[in-house]
């Protein structure tokens, strides 16, 4: 019986662990990475010699994923990891509350233009259809 009941926790937490945290309408982070990644034909969480992780390695694009207000935390990570792999510093910004997420995308925009990083904004619409975004 308690072996039963073990196997019972474990595949609960397992599952719901990897559910989406649908009363607040929120993916984790993680989810909106995978599903652009596999779109740009990236590796996921390619490892740098520092043990660090680029989120989305491309040909071409060394890509952090973050949430619309951790605008700042991306910017540095994506220069971070351009400069470790030689390629061009990318950041995909991910809108949850559009309204809210406004005067980050515009933040965004005034340092991606000045360093040339490319910038792209992932809704949570694209999770089911998938479109590429860029912000110009």
């Amino acid at each position: 019986m308690l072996k039963i009941r073990s196997i019972l926790i474990v595949l609960t937490y397992l599952t719901v662990s990897n559910l989406p945290n649908f009363a607040a309408g929120h993916y984790k982070e993680y989810i909106y990475q995978n599903k652009w990644c596999d779109a740009m034909c990236g590796i996921k969480e390619y490892r740098l010699q520092d043990k660090t992780r680029i989120d989305c390695l491309t040909n071409t694009h060394a890509i952090e994923f973050d949430f619309a207000n951790k605008v700042y935390e991306s910017i540095g990570q994506a220069l971070y990891y351009s400069i470790q792999t030689k390629k061009k510093p990318g950041i995909v910004l991910i809108v949850e509350q559009p309204a809210k997420a406004e005067k980050y995308i515009n933040r965004l925009k005034q340092v991606a233009n000045n360093n040339g990083i490319d910038c792209w904004l992932m809704y949570e619409s694209d999770l089911t259809e998938f479109h590429i975004r860029p912000i110009e």
